[in-house]
């Protein structure tokens, strides 16, 4: 009987947030226990360090930048593991088309940072077919790992039957989770029975408020340390997201019974096989008319299969975790470094 391989997960930003409870769930889960030892330490992004890790394996949940890479590298350098691993949170085609002016550049980074580890982990389908069209890293390198977490909570979740009927928005209150055309869109619904609630801290609060424009309708809930309790408290959940790796709120949504209306984009369309709806394109426009057309509905639908959701998503995440780690071939990486 072979020993469980030792695991060390790196974390250069410990921020509340879908990375560190996919982290946690690592952690926690019986399961991914029984596939190695994980341990997990934080360090400080783009510090250069020679140190030597006790491991077998090292994956990396740091960001890929400019400032980074040499930090990167260094790791890879001063460590022989079995395998080096990056798990990719961030980056997808969306996050491209928002944010990113030098499309030439942003590319040659991504293909340089991912050359330096013997797999690379995409989080999403989405996310990985994007990285494949744009070659930005070889095929054999890749592999799927959709993010969970431990859906057993919101699997109990009850429909509800409430009025006015409340419409959660679940998130950081950053650019990137378009909340401004949730609000913008909403606002244009005339009907009293309804409610928005919105969920979350960050930078974007005033200029959200503002929006909002003293709507009695719309509701900033602030942070929640019990995600159950927001789906408890919510009949509809929208993710008007610019861009979503993966996008843990529509499977935590659907697995809790809720209906799930989704921006078209990213990560987001792996949803679709479980129940999401989606957006015909992401206007304030059209969430209004997507909004109407849902609360127009006597009851609400709700979507079914949750216990389904549940195991098929926490059975793919330990499955593909399973296959990741009992890769035993020896890689030979762009760097010339021979695992």
């Amino acid at each position: 009987m072979h020993s469980r391989p030792t695991v060390l997960h790196l974390i250069d930003d410990t921020t509340a947030g879908g990375v560190m409870r996919v982290l946690d769930y690592i952690k926690t889960s019986p399961e991914m226990a029984e596939l190695a030892e994980h341990r997990f330490e934080s360090v400080k992004r783009g510090r250069v360090s020679l140190r030597r890790y006790d491991c077998d394996v090292i994956v990396s949940h740091l960001a890929i930048s400019w400032q980074t890479l040499p930090a990167l590298f260094a790791i890879r350098m001063a460590n022989r593991v079995r395998r080096y691993v990056h798990v990719e949170h961030s980056y997808t085609e969306g996050f491209v088309h928002h944010n990113v002016p030098n499309l030439r550049r942003f590319h040659a980074l991504l293909r340089l940072g991912f050359s330096m580890f013997d797999t690379v982990v995409a989080v999403s389908h989405a996310q990985c077919d994007w990285l494949k069209r744009a070659r930005l890293c070889p095929e054999r390198k890749l592999i799927v790992i959709r993010s969970c977490v431990d859906l057993t909570a919101f699997e109990i979740l009850k429909p509800t039957r409430r009025t006015p009927k409340v419409i959660g928005a679940i998130g950081r209150l950053d650019r990137q989770k378009g909340f401004d055309t949730l609000i913008q869109g909403f606002r244009a619904i005339p009907a009293d029975d309804v409610a928005l609630h919105i969920y979350g801290t960050g930078d974007e609060l005033e200029a959200l408020q503002t929006l909002a424009n003293g709507d009695p309708r719309i509701q900033f809930k602030g942070f929640s340390q019990d995600p159950v309790q927001i789906y408890a408290e919510v009949d509809v959940v929208v993710v008007p997201s610019r861009w979503e790796a993966y996008g843990l709120v529509a499977v935590e949504s659907l697995c809790a019974g809720r209906s799930v209306l989704c921006a078209d984009v990213d990560g987001l369309k792996d949803h679709r096989e479980f129940g999401a709806m989606f957006l015909e394109d992401p206007s304030a426009h059209c969430i209004g008319l997507a909004l109407r057309e849902i609360l127009s509905e006597t009851d609400i639908k709700t979507c079914n299969g949750q216990k389904h959701i549940r195991t098929t998503a926490e059975a793919a995440f330990h499955r593909d975790w399973k296959t990741l780690l009992e890769f035993r071939n020896t890689v030979r990486n762009e760097t010339g470094v021979m695992t």
